[in-house]
């Protein structure tokens, strides 16, 4: 657990998020927080690479959507790459 991690959106909220339905961003950034939390726990979150680290793909709402991933340790960064939304 660190408190010194933060997220963002790469390359940035409107190419990653935009358009998308309010519940939709709400929840990445809900789950974007708690990877903060984790800190360097976060590279073995979701489906991946199974020694953990590099892009990572993360569910939304039960399947509806998945978000993609990347817990930089060097940077103390989760950056958000890509939300698919499939309603």
């Amino acid at each position: 657990m660190s408190d010194n991690w933060t997220w963002d959106y790469d390359p940035d909220a409107e190419h990653v998020v935009g358009g998308l339905p309010h519940e939709a961003v709400a929840e990445v950034e809900r789950l974007a927080e708690q990877l903060t939390v984790l800190g360097r726990d976060a590279v073995d979150v979701g489906r991946g690479n199974p020694h953990g680290g590099g892009l990572r793909t993360q569910d939304i709402f039960g399947g509806r959507g998945f978000f993609m991933f990347m817990a930089l340790e060097r940077l103390e960064l989760v950056v958000i790459t890509r939300v698919t939304w499939l309603g």
